[in-house]
């Protein structure tokens, strides 16, 4: 049941509690997804509900739940010769991109929001975007190409952007462009998912929705081509080895509450075989307690597999769940890479008063 505090639930977890319906401070597409924490945490999106049973519960209802994760360590990436063979299912047609700014909005003090349009990389389609531009620095600007979470497949409409926006406009203050691609299967996008064909089919669109949207960027004269960023958030994140193990005209990638799969995947998207390929420098963000990205079963994995030298790569993991509450720790982390110490690769955190951090 939704309402303002996280419930916790009777079932463990190893040394967990599983705790559910999302906070008031997290993102709203939490409500659906399970969660467990030590049970002393106090921390105050964290509560109960009172109830008075009728009689003992079946013993069902209240043993533990245990789940199951991929054993990333006993397994490899598949070899560049079959790579080669789905990289090709990547592979686009660059025709015109007929690109069009649709309505723009210059009402807010610190950036001017254009949604624009250009074609897909497949089908008849065309891909709609809005473009953050910052008015407090001059062009060309650096650019985040930012990728929502997974209430971005629940929203039917774009047109507020949901939560995302807490997510990112640091950077149009901070004098960066920000472009958000309405990517296939997200908002008005949204595609019915008949089976793992099509499942498999949306997964490779939406990468190649991510290489037009640079395209698109390369066509400007007010972006810098040679800075454009992928920026992902908790499922924009998971997606993050599979579009920069592709699309190598990123420079930097930014995955926040990222990680494996924690099932199979068909090998043409699964991403232990693109994380590999992508070699361009990385920050990755958790947190210790996430339970929807196990830090040791998915996050890890995901970094250790990640292609750029160890110098080019830092994880940060916070003394948080799936997202820390407070995220000017995590802004800081963003806007400072780059003038990280070459040499480190990961770093533990001491727990602030006004963030968890590890």
């Amino acid at each position: 049941m939704a309402g303002n505090v996280k419930e916790w639930c009777w079932n463990e977890d190893a040394a967990s509690r599983y705790i559910l319906g999302g906070a008031w401070n997290e993102p709203s597409y939490l409500f659906l997804d399970q969660a467990a924490l030590p049970p002393l945490d106090r921390s105050a999106a964290n509560g109960f509900r009172c109830v008075k049973n009728s009689g003992l519960l079946p013993a069902a209802l209240t043993g533990p739940i245990e789940r199951a994760y991929r054993d990333y360590s006993k397994e490899k990436p598949v070899s560049d010769q079959i790579f080669a063979a789905y990289r090709g299912l990547y592979s686009y047609d660059k025709g015109p991109l007929d690109a069009r700014v649709e309505s723009a909005d210059n009402s807010h003090p610190y950036w001017r929001k254009e949604k624009v349009t250009f074609t897909a990389g497949y089908g008849n389609e065309h891909v709609a975007a809005y473009l953050f531009l910052p008015k407090n620095a001059a062009a060309p600007y650096q650019v985040l190409v930012y990728h929502p979470g997974s209430d971005a497949a629940v929203l039917r409409s774009s047109e507020t952007l949901g939560i995302s926006l807490i997510f990112f406009e640091f950077a149009m203050r901070s004098g960066r462009a920000v472009m958000f691609p309405i990517y296939k299967g997200t908002y008005e996008r949204q595609v019915d998912v008949q089976g793992p064909n099509t499942e498999r089919d949306v997964a490779i669109q939406t990468v190649k929705d991510a290489e037009r949207s640079v395209d698109y960027l390369e066509s400007r004269t007010d972006i810098d081509h040679t800075r454009i960023a992928f920026y992902g958030l908790s499922w924009g994140a998971n997606r993050g080895p599979r579009v920069c193990g592709i699309e190598s005209r990123f420079k930097t990638c930014v995955l926040l509450a990222g990680g494996f799969p924690e099932r199979p995947l068909p090998p043409e998207v699964d991403d232990i075989n693109f994380a590999p390929r992508a070699r361009m420098p990385l920050l990755q963000l958790n947190g210790h307690y996430d339970f929807d990205q196990s830090t040791e079963h998915q996050a890890k994995p995901m970094f250790r597999f990640w292609g750029a030298p160890e110098k080019d790569k830092r994880l940060v993991i916070y003394d948080a769940g799936h997202i820390p509450a407070d995220l000017r720790e995590v802004i800081r982390e963003i806007l400072d890479f780059g003038r990280v110490k070459p040499d480190l690769a990961c770093v533990s955190m001491q727990r602030r008063p006004f963030i968890n951090r590890r």
